[in-house]
């Protein structure tokens, strides 16, 4: 359990948004879903977070045990950062996020985004996650193995 020790209210909504409301904190989540591990494919995200925010929301993001981080085996110097169970908790918030998007907003997708849509176009909510989350959880574990 991730201990809060100061909120707004007993409220679980705004208690989650402490955590995770800002800006920057989801879209770090879900680069880690798309597999992006280190801080510099964090910086290359189309977001152009800049690195002062990306160091803090990865501190925030550690202090609450919804990400870890391994060194390279080759390159002490590099952390390749993971998802927790907590942080792979989040990823049904980050598909109905999606959903609503794609329900809601006249936007043009990027390629990532289009591609997911259509892939996952035939299934139902629960498969989608359920197979997003499997997809995850094998990638870290076999990128765990060789770090």
């Amino acid at each position: 359990m991730i201990k809060i020790t100061q909120n707004r209210s007993g409220c679980p909504i705004s208690s989650s948004l402490e955590i995770i409301g800002d800006t920057w904190s989801l879209l770090i989540i879900r680069d880690l879903f798309l597999q992006r591990t280190t801080f510099s494919e964090f910086m290359n995200s189309p977001e152009k977070i800049s690195s002062n925010i990306l160091t803090n929301r990865l501190k925030k993001l550690l202090n609450f045990n919804l990400i870890e981080f391994h060194r390279d085996h080759k390159d002490k110097k590099v952390k390749k950062y993971f998802l927790t169970a907590a942080g792979i908790d989040l990823y049904p918030l980050i598909y109905n996020i999606s959903i609503w998007s794609k329900k809601h907003l006249d936007i043009e997708y990027n390629n990532i985004a289009f591609d997911w849509f259509k892939e996952n176009f035939d299934k139902t909510p629960s498969q989608t996650i359920v197979d997003d989350v499997k997809t995850y959880e094998n990638f870290k574990e076999s990128t765990l193995k060789n770090i």
